[in-house]
């Protein structure tokens, strides 16, 4: 069964920076794509980023590119997302989310699993 649980969440200062982690159940990576998303209060679940099956192709949002990165350590199962620059309009709840090898990422419906979520709070 595929599990992921993220963390690294917090309160951050404008211009300031996070690492979120997402750890996954042994074999996900490697056999699914691993993406974040987010969702501030009031608006819809958005795409952010995402990291292929094999760990070497990313995908990102246009508002957080140049920001944010995302990167993979197999040996370890997890996905990480590392935030730079952050504003306020970054905060709201990130999410992580799996779909399987072979699907295309911006098929947002098709992200099978996810986490609980952790919050991020951009504000001075």
């Amino acid at each position: 069964q595929v599990q992921l649980v993220e963390s690294g969440g917090g309160l951050v200062q404008p211009g300031g920076s996070l690492r979120l982690s997402c750890a996954a159940s042994r074999g996900v990576l490697g056999n699914y794509a691993v993406g974040w998303f987010r969702q501030a209060p009031g608006q819809d679940r958005a795409f952010v980023a995402t990291l292929g099956w094999s760990g070497v192709n990313t995908y990102y949002e246009n508002s957080v590119k140049g920001r944010f990165t995302i990167s993979g350590d197999f040996a370890k199962n997890t996905v990480y997302l590392h935030m730079n620059n952050l504003k306020p309009e970054d905060t709201a709840v990130y999410y992580c989310a799996a779909i399987p090898k072979g699907t295309y990422y911006g098929d947002y419906g098709k992200y099978d699993y996810w986490g609980q979520g952790t919050q991020v709070t951009v504000s001075s």
